[in-house]
């Protein structure tokens, strides 16, 4: 397997049916919460923002190898975002299994102006949407953190 598409597809993750996104979601969680335990939520956002930009390079190189706009098998984009996410949860596990359940809802539902990520091409394209929903997700959990519900 050529490093683009090991890193495009976490490493055969997107292949796993049904929901690769939500697998590689989830696998994304469970290494954000260990990130989060060696390193706090600053590791989390700097893993997020490195799997932005590698995974934008990896996802452009596949998405042309595959002749798709944008693959299903490409799961870089679910980890960044999860990451992401995550990085605005507070340090508990209700905090972070609430990331997951908010950045997979923003992710398929796609509401806008997550909606209109999706118009912009190659691998930003396939990242962005994602970026977005986590910004979305993580906004969210940043104000019910900050009232003090999670």
């Amino acid at each position: 397997m050529r490093i683009h598409a090991a890193i495009a597809t976490v490493f055969g993750l997107g292949r796993l049916k049904p929901a690769p996104g939500t697998i590689a979601s989830l696998v994304a969680l469970v290494t954000a919460w260990l990130l989060v335990l060696w390193g706090g939520r600053f590791l989390v956002l700097v893993a997020g923002m490195v799997a932005i930009a590698v995974g934008a390079w990896a996802s452009e190189l596949y998405a042309r190898t595959a002749h798709v706009t944008d693959p299903s098998e490409c799961v870089i984009d679910e980890v960044a975002g999860q990451w992401i996410a995550c990085a605005f949860a507070p340090a508990s596990l209700v905090a972070f299994v609430l990331a997951f359940l908010l950045f997979r809802a923003f992710d398929i539902v796609k509401p806008w102006p997550i909606s209109w990520l999706e118009r912009l091409h190659g691998g930003v394209g396939i990242m962005a949407d994602d970026l977005g929903a986590a910004l979305a997700a993580g906004a969210l959990i940043a104000v019910l953190a900050h009232a003090g519900i999670v």
